[in-house]
């Protein structure tokens, strides 16, 4: 499953509403990008506390509005090459920030191999956009277009993470793995609330990973068609 181009544009423009309503309010694009993050880094805290529904909730609720920075730039034509480069270094400190108060907030909590599959899922994140960023610098790909190749981008990754979160939070603590099942540490049954949680975690860095190999393929074959065009 990838989210095309076409899909992407459409989706913003649902929300083009409400980023000229914003606008209106005298809120500019980068004004946008340093909301987003604030309201991100407020949901970071929150799951540090181990506050996992609300914290999730925050996160995704900062996501949403950090992607209509983009939104009111085009559609008032005020994108900008350094508005561009704020919002990608907002949107990988603001996905950093989620992931160090996710491995604080599990650590704090009691399960030991949880702060792995945080760790593991924030590294496969960062590849993917580097993988991006990387192609795109060397001309591959230039544009949107690798936003579109794989299976992992940013949004799903959002979907996926607080999704996890919303209902591990919501399961709590109160309900466990039935014995003989999983278990944290000490031999402690493991809450399920905190198994959903770990799977949204593992999702995201198996997904990731793969974007990443689908995304070095992709560069692969526009280098290889290159070569052949060049040598004919």
């Amino acid at each position: 499953m990838t989210i095309s181009n076409d899909t992407r544009g459409r989706v913003k423009k649902l929300g083009e509403p409400i980023a000229l309503a914003l606008g209106r309010l005298g809120l500019t694009p980068d004004g946008l990008t340093l909301i987003g993050f604030g309201i991100t880094a407020v949901g970071a805290v929150l799951l540090a506390l181990q506050f996992w529904l609300a914290g999730g909730l925050v996160v995704f609720s900062g996501g949403v509005f950090d992607m209509l920075d983009g939104t009111l730039a085009r559609a008032t034509g005020r994108v900008s090459r350094f508005g561009a480069f704020m919002d990608s270094v907002f949107d990988r400190l603001g996905e950093a920030l989620v992931y160090v108060g996710l491995v604080a907030g599990l650590h704090a909590s009691g399960w030991v191999d949880a702060p792995t599959y945080a760790a593991a899922a924030m590294a496969g994140a960062f590849l993917v956009s580097y993988v991006r960023a990387k192609a795109e610098g060397l001309g591959f790909s230039p544009g949107t277009g690798m936003a579109a190749v794989g299976i992992m981008p940013r949004e799903i990754r959002l979907v996926i993470l607080c999704g996890g979160l919303v209902l591990g939070g919501l399961i709590g603590a109160d309900l466990v793995v039935p014995e003989g099942g999983f278990h944290g540490a000490g031999g402690a049954a493991l809450p399920l609330g905190m198994l959903v949680i770990e799977g949204s975690l593992a999702i995201i860095a198996v997904g990731a990973t793969v974007t990443v190999v689908q995304r070095v393929l992709h560069v692969r074959a526009q280098a290889v068609g290159e070569a052949r065009n060049r040598a004919r």
